[in-house]
């Protein structure tokens, strides 16, 4: 805090005008130069004041009168404060007293001017009422100045009050004697009235004699009349003006040397005199090149403050001289305002320079050779232009460097990009530079530097806005995609250059994107501090707002390019112990998920001061988290698809014929016995295995994994993208129906295709059966491939069962339809064999068989001709096959979970 200086002593404390004081306080300036300002009874005596220390400063006292304080004003401190007053007073000046002010006499002092001058100085009046004036030695205790503001108490002055002259002298003279002294007055009075009259009675003869001798010589002239005529004295006089010649002409070259000499001492004296006046311009011109402007302004209004209103030649003409050296320095000084870099602290000092030489120079006749309408102004321009050449400057040097071999490293982790060089020092330019022009343009509005123009406010607004608009457009330049970057504000960026095209890697936009967001944060914090108006803070928090977004968009593209891998990371391991067939693929998606929200929450999602939330309702963070999140699930059902479709060499094409009459595949046996119910099969896993890991997966997405994801959202308060995860459940439902057509009709088309071979095998015919109480060899097969698609479901996913056993039974009963819809000759035998073949069938698969499956089979049992007195016959039969084949039936009769 910087303290104000204070006034606590005085010496002496009265006086006529020129007293030299001394005046002693505190604060009173660190330096002769802090010294701007000296006020002692109004008066001000900054010219005459001679600065010692912070404590004591000698000067004289200007033509004050009455009582005043003591003002000092120093650079740093301020206008101070006083706890002393000065009492300044005229007093009686005669022509033999120095003065050091000019003292106006009166025509009392102009008469004065003759015999009564010649009267020694030391006379001393005696007082006219003839009083002592013991006990009045003590003074007065009150000014009579204050009392009698127009009087005197001399008697010789024409302003002589009787009242000033007694409380002066007699204040302590008691009523009586003051009677006394007025009686003594008068009779001095009455005195020199009659001694006139008896001054001439007593001298009467030498009266006489000054009459004859005035009578003499008046005859005596008469005579001279009469013998040298009216003009007697012509010859004298010519005899005189001779001498007078003849004496000149003997000392004229003594009194011509002497005239210069005096000439010459004079001009030296006034030289000395006025050494300040006539080195002037000299030492401005010297100040002015040192940089030391502000004693050129002091020494300016000091130079104006004695000389401005002189009339004398020789000082008029080296004031022109002056005028001319400052109007220079004026020019100089208005093109060092423009010259940049320089601090703002140089440059407001430099404008108050310019404007108080400029005011000072207002009216002289060389004034109107330089007219700066506004200093403040252009000094606002020049830093202005300044800042936006910088910037552009930087935007041409790093898009110079982009495609050379400095940035072919970019992708280099270790190595910064030029991309975010030039982030890191643009942000450093607007965080270092902008500040000097915001305070500079303050300092024009709060009349620090204005001048006598009217200030601008538009103009500046529009500057502070264009350089802000430009910060934020070569950043967006530099950082955004041109596809990303918003339409820009400033029509001063037309033509603005684009970034050279390169391909940037999702490593390196993950890697440096939060950097350069950070260093962007910085620079608007810094922004916020200067209290700017909100307008101009809303375009950096647009761009911040775009370059947040930005970043939300490659953390999770660059989540999806993980997912896209899930496929190369698949174990084929059952880790959801609650739901049997899903791997561990869905697991790993939540890991991604999580740590991509992890990381945008840290990066881009906390706002931070002045920022809003970058996912509010109907914003285009959410459009773009919703978008991303469903690209990013539509991959993994991609993925899926993926495991689901690839096959390797050893795959079969197509289902092996499941034929135990026509021949079972050993290697499929050896797959089955050895891998029913192992848990995790490696590189050994079927295609067959891996389509209903794939299908389990879909439904495990479908109905408990995409709602989870939800909780993900909400645990980091967000809003949940409920549509994206909609749309993804419905692409996974889509992917299940392809999936599960797939892998129907790879089960369904090898098994019914063996139906009718095996039903004919051996050239079997129906009208040709004779008595049996057995299944038929067909039927008996046809059960053992569906309870072996059964047994690979359930040693997967049990909850595949019905969506997959369904379309199967229903093919398998549309196909024995067909077939006993084409016999065309049952013996009876054959119709009771093929009733009984029909209802076992039936009855092992009535769990998985919907309405079109149950019509077909009353369709292939409504073909088949009837017998009387069968169906007891037919019903035993049926209920012992069953028994025999039990342990089959038994899995067809469980019920998927």
């Amino acid at each position: 805090m910087v303290n104000r200086p204070i006034v606590t002593g005085l010496s002496p404390k009265e006086g006529p005008p020129g007293t030299r004081v001394t005046i002693r306080g505190e604060f009173l300036g660190s330096k002769a130069t802090d010294l701007v300002g000296l006020i002692i009874c109004g008066c001000d005596c900054l010219l005459s004041a001679e600065w010692k220390s912070d404590k004591k400063i000698i000067a004289r006292t200007g033509a004050a009168k009455g009582k005043g304080d003591i003002i000092v004003t120093t650079r740093n401190g301020g206008t101070g404060t006083s706890t002393v007053q000065f009492r300044a007073y005229y007093e009686t000046i005669g022509p033999m007293k120095e003065s050091a002010v000019w003292i106006e006499e009166s025509p009392m002092q102009s008469l004065a001017w003759g015999r009564r001058s010649l009267a020694p100085t030391g006379y001393i009046q005696e007082d006219p009422l003839g009083l002592s004036i013991e006990g009045n030695d003590k003074k007065f205790p009150e000014d009579l100045r204050d009392i009698f503001p127009d009087g005197s108490g001399d008697l010789s002055q024409e302003n002589f009050l009787p009242g000033w002259f007694l409380l002066e002298n007699h204040h302590a003279t008691s009523f009586e004697d003051l009677k006394a002294g007025l009686s003594y007055l008068r009779r001095r009075v009455e005195s020199q009235k009659e001694g006139q009259l008896s001054f001439l009675k007593s001298n009467a003869g030498s009266v006489m004699d000054q009459l004859d001798t005035l009578m003499a010589l008046r005859d005596r002239v008469t005579q001279d009349t009469k013998l040298y005529g009216k003009d007697q004295v012509k010859d004298l006089e010519v005899a005189i003006q001779k001498s007078i010649d003849a004496s000149h002409e003997l000392f004229k070259d003594v009194l011509s040397r002497k005239e210069k000499a005096d000439a010459t001492r004079a001009a030296l004296s006034a030289l000395s005199r006025h050494k300040f006046l006539f080195c002037l311009p000299n030492s401005v011109e010297k100040s002015a090149a040192r940089n030391e402007f502000d004693i050129v302004v002091n020494d300016y209004a000091r130079v104006k403050n004695l000389f401005g209103k002189t009339e004398v030649p020789i000082f008029k003409k080296v004031l022109e001289e002056v005028d001319l050296k400052i109007l220079g320095i004026r020019q100089q000084l208005h093109g060092k305002i423009k010259e940049m870099p320089q601090g703002v602290e140089q440059q407001k000092k430099l404008v108050k320079a310019l404007i108080s030489l400029e005011a000072q120079q207002a009216g002289t006749s060389v004034a109107s050779r330089l007219k700066i309408e506004d200093p403040a102004w252009d000094a606002i321009e020049a830093r202005a232009k300044y800042l936006e050449d910088t910037f552009l400057k930087s935007y041409d040097q790093y898009t110079g460097k982009e495609g050379t071999p400095e940035s072919k490293s970019r992708n280099d982790p270790n190595a910064t990009p030029v991309r975010v060089q030039f982030c890191e020092e643009m942000t450093e330019i607007a965080a270092s530079q902008f500040p000097d022009l915001w305070r500079l343009g303050q300092a024009y509005f709060t009349g620090e530097l204005r001048g006598a123009g009217q200030p601008k406010p538009g103009n500046f607004k529009r500057i502070i806005l264009t350089v802000i608009e430009q910060f934020c457009s070569y950043l967006k330049a530099a950082l955004l995609p041109a596809g990303n970057q918003r339409t820009l504000l400033v029509s001063t960026m037309k033509g603005l250059p684009t970034w050279p095209a390169s391909n940037l890697s999702l490593n390196y936009l993950i890697t440096w994107l939060p950097h350069c967001l950070r260093y962007v944060r910085v620079s608007y914090a810094t922004l916020i501090r200067l209290d700017l108006p909100g307008e101009a803070l809303d375009i950096v928090l647009k761009f911040i707002d775009e370059l947040r977004l930005y970043c939300l968009s490659t953390i999770l593209k660059k989540a999806n390019e993980k997912v896209k891998k899930l496929h190369e990371k698949e174990t084929w391991e059952f880790p959801v112990a609650d739901f049997a067939g899903a791997t561990g693929l869905p697991s790993k998606l939540e890991e991604i998920l999580t740590e991509a929200i992890d990381d945008a929450q840290v990066i881009c999602l906390t706002p931070e001061i002045r920022e809003t939330s970058l996912l509010e309702p109907q914003s285009d963070g959410q459009r773009e988290m919703s978008k991303r999140i469903q690209e990013l699930l539509g991959t993994f059902c991609g993925v899926i698809e993926t495991l689901a479709l690839q096959r390797s060499d050893e795959d079969p094409q197509q289902a092996p014929m499941l034929s135990q009459l026509i021949g079972f595949p050993a290697a499929l046996l050896q797959q089955q016995i050895s891998g029913g119910t192992d848990k995790s099969w490696g590189s050994s896993i079927t295609w067959e295995q891996r389509m209903l890991c794939c299908l389990s997966n879909c439904i495990y997405c479908n109905k408990v994994f995409f709602p989870k994801l939800a909780g993900l959202f909400t645990k980091h308060n967000y809003p949940v993208p409920s549509i994206a995860i909609e749309n993804s459940r419905s692409t996974v439902n889509t992917l299940f129906s392809s999936l599960l057509d797939m892998y129907v009709e790879h089960k369904s088309d090898p098994l019914v295709g063996t139906i009718e071979p095996s039903m004919y095998i051996g050239r079997f015919q129906w009208d040709q059966v004779g008595p049996s109480d057995k299944l038929s060899p067909y039927a008996h097969e046809c059960c053992d491939n569906l309870v072996s698609v059964y047994s690979e479901i359930f040693s997967i996913s049990p909850v595949l069962l019905r969506p997959v056993l369904e379309p199967i039974v229903q093919t398998v009963a549309e196909e024995l339809a067909r077939l006993m819809t084409c016999v065309q000759k049952f013996n009876v035998n054959g119709a009771l064999q093929a009733k009984v073949d029909i209802n076992v069938i039936r009855d092992a698969v009535r769990v998985y068989s919907n309405d079109t499956a149950k019509s077909f089979f009353v369709e292939a049992l409504e073909a088949i001709p009837q017998v009387a007195e069968s169906e007891d016959r037919i019903q035993e039969t049926v209920r012992q096959i069953k028994n025999n084949m039990r342990l089959q039936l038994m899995c067809l009769q469980v019920v998927d979970p």
